[in-house]
């Protein structure tokens, strides 16, 4: 029993029409990847904007005295908020366990250095209602992954 040109048409349609939803599927799983790694080095871009306007000596481990602390917390503030962004962002699920990793070990770096923990802890007194999702994550050691948060901040 031989298959009509009919049933092989529509084999072929029928295959036609999988291979198609699963490019389809490929070329959308593809684009979301592509969006996740945009969104993800414009917060990289911002960091690193932030980052030349920190003093350099803040950078390499050392204190700052209280003028230059003074004169330069805007930039500390700036990168407290986007440090306190990526916790939220990570939070949400929108950034990717290998980048939230690096992110959060960089936090952890950053905020151990003398004149960012001094420029933090006196953010953190003038700002008590702020900067919830990085306290958080501070409390915890920086051992917490915000994703299992869920929404909640507790």
């Amino acid at each position: 029993m031989s298959a009509s040109w009919l049933d092989i048409v529509q084999t072929v349609v029928s295959g036609a029409t999988a291979a198609g939803v699963v490019a389809l599927f490929w070329q959308v799983e593809l684009a979301k990847r592509q969006a996740i790694t945009a969104f993800e080095d414009d917060l990289t871009r911002q960091y690193r904007e932030i980052a030349h306007r920190i003093p350099v000596e803040a950078l390499l481990n050392e204190e700052l005295d209280d003028a230059k602390l003074f004169d330069t917390l805007t930039w500390f503030y700036q990168y407290i908020d986007l440090s306190n962004e990526q916790v939220f962002l990570r939070q949400k699920g929108r950034v990717r366990r290998e980048t939230w990793e690096v992110w959060c070990d960089g936090i952890k770096s950053n905020l151990s250095r003398p004149a960012f923990a001094k420029a933090w802890g006196e953010i953190k007194k003038r700002s008590l209602e702020s900067f919830e999702e990085l306290r958080r994550l501070e409390q915890s050691g920086f051992r917490d992954d915000p994703k299992v948060w869920g929404g909640r901040i507790v």
